[in-house]
């Protein structure tokens, strides 16, 4: 239980601001390039494309985005957790509840209907991956989101 809180404590408070959330549009990417002190580089693939915010310190924000600007995945990896209530917008309440009621150890696994959540890692190598299932493009599997 005090792992779950601490992960919970960890999300909420993080010094990691971001904007774009899942499910919404894209057009605050710039807005996480500028927060994050960043690097923005965009990677064209076959039926989406990823934004990906690199920071000095290695962290490396990956946004997934439909042709149309939708977020729908999301893959976090630093020395630090991002804010994951950010992170996961309109998605977060369900995600807060998920973990609060888990009563479950170690890293967070969240699969609830079509919303995904795994975090994972260690102090300094912190790993998220996030992603809405009903989302994906077509031919699209969740794997890619990394």
């Amino acid at each position: 239980m005090k792992i779950i809180t601490l992960l919970l404590l960890i999300a909420s408070s993080s010094t990691v601001p971001v904007r774009a959330a899942l499910g919404q549009m894209h057009d605050s990417i710039q807005s996480d390039v500028e927060m994050l002190n960043g690097t923005r580089t965009t990677v064209p693939m076959y039926g989406y494309s990823v934004e990906e915010i690199t920071r000095g310190d290695g962290a490396v924000l990956r946004e997934f985005v439909t042709p149309e600007g939708r977020v729908f995945g999301i893959a976090w990896q630093g020395p630090t957790m991002p804010n994951l209530l950010q992170l996961l917008g309109p998605s977060a309440p369900a995600f807060q509840q998920a973990v609060r009621s888990s009563h479950r150890r170690g890293p967070i696994s969240v699969h609830l209907g079509e919303l995904v959540v795994e975090t994972g890692g260690h102090m300094r190598a912190f790993r998220v991956r996030a992603y809405l299932a009903d989302q994906l493009p077509g031919g699209i599997s969740a794997e890619a989101i990394r």
